[in-house]
């Protein structure tokens, strides 16, 4: 059980400035997908209906705009302050992955790149993990002793 952990919130990239450099490249990420795709949830210019998110897999109306809801809102928060990364990322990646490759498969590159560098950081902080500048490494080492 404890290598499930050592897993799912081990990461160190192998020193201090690789560490700080993930730490910045998480809350830039992040905060760019709250601020351009999150508020849009929320905030909208007046006479305008809020976003509509395309729904290509059929799913359950409230089901499919939670996920994209949460994926643009939650899963930022999450990422900045490194909980649960590696899982955290994973809506992300299904929404931006879907948006890439099934609702914008025949758009431009101008517009099939949003979703495709979005997925890419995701994959990248799945594979790497927060690093030690995050909550889930004082959690790790916490479960660790």
């Amino acid at each position: 059980m404890l290598d499930f952990f050592k897993t799912l919130l081990y990461s160190d990239l192998g020193s201090a400035l690789n560490n700080w450099a993930l730490l910045g490249f998480r809350v830039l990420l992040a905060v760019e997908l709250f601020r351009v795709h999150g508020l849009r949830k929320f905030q909208y210019p007046a006479g305008e209906a809020p976003e509509v998110v395309p729904n290509p897999l059929g799913l359950p109306a409230a089901l499919n705009q939670l996920v994209a809801t949460f994926s643009d809102t939650v899963v930022p928060l999450l990422v900045v302050l490194g909980v649960a990364t590696r899982l955290a990322v994973l809506p992300t990646i299904g929404v931006t992955a879907i948006g890439y490759f099934v609702v914008h498969r025949r758009d431009s590159v101008a517009v099939r790149d949003v979703p495709y560098i979005y997925t890419i950081c995701f994959l990248l902080l799945l594979a790497l993990g927060p690093g030690t500048r995050s909550v889930d490494h004082y959690l790790w080492q916490w479960l660790a002793t």
